[in-house]
């Protein structure tokens, strides 16, 4: 019996959870028989009963899965995904810490990945954003050359890139044209040589021109554009929970959130403080960067707030 099209489609709520080892790989079961999709891969998790927290429903299913406690968990995305036989919203943490190994307690077969090499398949048809977001490291760096000099901010940036950073945004209103274009070039030069990815704030021009992966849109560009601008990587600003939604609808890869705490350059004004940023972020879908006044000492707080991660701008360089 078909449903009515005025009736609305009852939505699973499901946790999954992404089990990180110490070594940086993450863990995947291979649906058993006898289940929908059986031999497909997917992240560990299942249902939420009634009565249960997200958080009591991941320990829950963990321990009777993969026969698990766990110690430390953060929230992550909740992406919606209708397959043929249900609808679900698929309640991701990131599990960061847990006592016991994991094994199949289902006759499930596990497998620890590597992010951007998982050599498994096929895997559930859902799971294609997560590990795309999964791609995405924990810091998004903001140039600061204007109040440092060009020549000062490259040599940060080189020490960053041998420290590991891999996200960098090239914001600087203040240069001239000429002068941003050099430095966006050689900016995107050198982090490729790292294999750093770069996006380019606005300026969807600017960014094709030096070679950048991707262009970061202003919030005020969220409500012009109709449709997302073609780069591999797209960032946006966001304030609130309108923006937020703007973001989610145009497919952005990822928002940055803020201001989170008081800034140096705008002392005095409003902020949204780490619970209202987890009232934000919750049940959204997109990877977030908490942004304004960060430094890798709120990556913590961040995290327990849903966030990806943290955006940092002097912050970034003065590590």
């Amino acid at each position: 019996m078909n449903t009515p099209a005025s009736e609305p489609v009852a939505v699973v709520q499901v946790v999954a959870a992404v089990i990180f080892r110490h070594d940086g790989r993450f863990l995947l079961a291979q649906r058993p028989r006898g289940k929908v999709y059986a031999g497909y891969w997917e992240f560990p998790g299942g249902k939420i009963e009634a009565g249960e927290s997200a958080r009591e429903a991941l320990a829950r299913e963990l321990h009777e899965e993969l026969g698990i406690e766990v110690e430390l968990a953060y929230p992550w995305l909740t992406r919606r995904y209708s397959y043929a036989h249900a609808t679900v919203d698929l309640n991701f943490f990131r599990v960061l810490a847990f006592r016991g190994e994991p094994h199949g307690r289902e006759n499930q077969s596990l497998a620890w990945e590597t992010i951007g090499r998982v050599g498994v398949e096929p895997m559930l048809p859902a799971n294609g954003p997560i590990l795309a977001a999964l791609a995405l490291p924990d810091v998004y760096a903001i140039t600061n050359a204007l109040e440092c000099g060009t020549a000062s901010a490259l040599a940060q940036l080189d020490r960053a890139l041998r420290r590991g950073l891999r996200l960098l945004q090239v914001r600087e209103p203040g240069l001239s044209a000429e002068a941003l274009g050099d430095f966006a070039t050689e900016a995107v030069r050198r982090a490729h040589e790292r294999a750093a990815r770069v996006l380019v704030n606005a300026d969807a021009a600017l960014a094709r021109h030096c070679g950048a992966d991707g262009v970061h849109l202003k919030a005020v560009q969220l409500r012009s554009l109709r449709a997302r601008p073609s780069f591999p990587l797209v960032g946006a600003s966001c304030h609130d929970a309108e923006e937020l939604a703007l973001a989610s609808r145009l497919g952005v890869d990822f928002v940055v959130v803020g201001p989170v705490a008081p800034t140096p350059s705008h002392p005095g004004a409003p902020v949204l403080g780490f619970a209202r940023l987890a009232q934000l972020l919750t049940g959204y879908a997109l990877p977030a960067y908490a942004l304004g006044g960060m430094q890798l000492a709120h990556m913590q707080p961040a995290w327990a707030s849903g966030a990806h991660g943290i955006a940092m701008q002097r912050g970034a360089w003065s590590v």
